[in-house]
């Protein structure tokens, strides 16, 4: 099969090797042109036999948009639009509707595995009409991890990355538990080797994951966290999920909590806090600390 893949960065890079492994052809355009098999989108669409299939792979939100909009114009109908980024799931119905105007098809694709996933696959979370993924499909069947499971038709458009959404959302919760517990051990004087404990966990526990595998990595790197600053960035699928909790009335108190500590990884002198020390000292004369 013959696929146009547009952005090849960490992620678009190894998934075009991935695929091409799998015997597939692969066009690849990217703004760096030490990347780029191509100059531009309309080079691109002209290499390209169609019925044509285009992935997308770049930041969500304007340049996703603005990609989706030139690539609405090259395009032919009967051709394929498929956005593996980070998209918002209503954008997706907002892409697969501009798109349909056109006679082009759409499927947004969630896509997990970073950058592992060259080696051990990509899980996928597709959403489109039906003969949509299926002229897609030997592309997912190549990204996708060897055996029974890793992909998934999810359903509408939006439904692949709603579910992504909520696989990030999850995994937010995951690795908030695994921090806590951490910094708990590390903690008490009794115990020695916390490291070693993590490690022991990787057999025969109920929270035994490739999160728990990750986490024995970085310790056997830097067995304190001495060298990293207390710092955690989110990405839009955590507050996406939290906002989607409220539209939907469901509560996410764990996936909520575990947003809210990376916000409060960013301050380095926590106003709120500031605030309870003030009424601690009021109302009970706890004692404060000054800068």
């Amino acid at each position: 099969m013959e696929l146009g893949l547009i952005g090849l960065g960490k992620m678009g890079g190894n998934m075009r090797e991935r695929i091409r492994r799998a015997g597939h052809t692969v066009i690849g355009y990217d703004r760096n042109p030490d990347l780029a098999d191509v100059a531009s989108l309309p080079e691109l669409v002209t290499k390209l036999q169609g019925p044509r299939v285009v992935w997308v792979m770049v930041p969500a939100g304007a340049p996703t948009q603005q990609t989706i909009e030139e690539l609405s114009e090259l395009l032919s109908p009967g051709d394929i639009v498929v956005d593996g980024g980070n998209s918002r799931w209503t954008d997706d119905e907002k892409h697969a509707a501009l798109l349909a105007e056109k006679g082009i098809g759409f499927v947004d694709c969630g896509v997990s595995g970073g950058v592992w996933g060259l080696q051990n696959g990509y899980a996928l979370m597709y959403g489109g009409e039906a003969e949509h993924i299926a002229r897609v499909q030997p592309i997912f069947d190549a990204l996708k991890p060897e055996g029974e499971y890793g992909a998934v038709h999810a359903g509408k458009a939006g439904a692949g990355h709603f579910a992504k959404m909520v696989h990030n959302g999850i995994e937010y919760a995951m690795m908030q538990a695994y921090a806590e517990g951490w910094e708990l051990l590390e903690a008490v004087d009794s115990v020695t080797d916390v490291r070693e404990i993590f490690r022991s966990w990787k057999e025969g526990t109920v929270i035994r994951s490739w999160l728990l595998d990750l986490a024995v990595d970085a310790l056997d790197k830097d067995e304190h966290l001495d060298k990293l600053r207390g710092y955690a960035a989110d990405s839009g699928e955590g507050r996406w999920t939290v906002e989607a909790a409220i539209d939907h009335a469901v509560p996410l108190p764990a996936i909520t909590a575990s947003l809210f500590a990376r916000f409060a990884s960013r301050q380095d002198d926590s106003p709120q806090m500031k605030m309870i020390a003030a009424l601690r000292n009021e109302f009970g004369g706890h004692a404060v600390e000054s800068k």
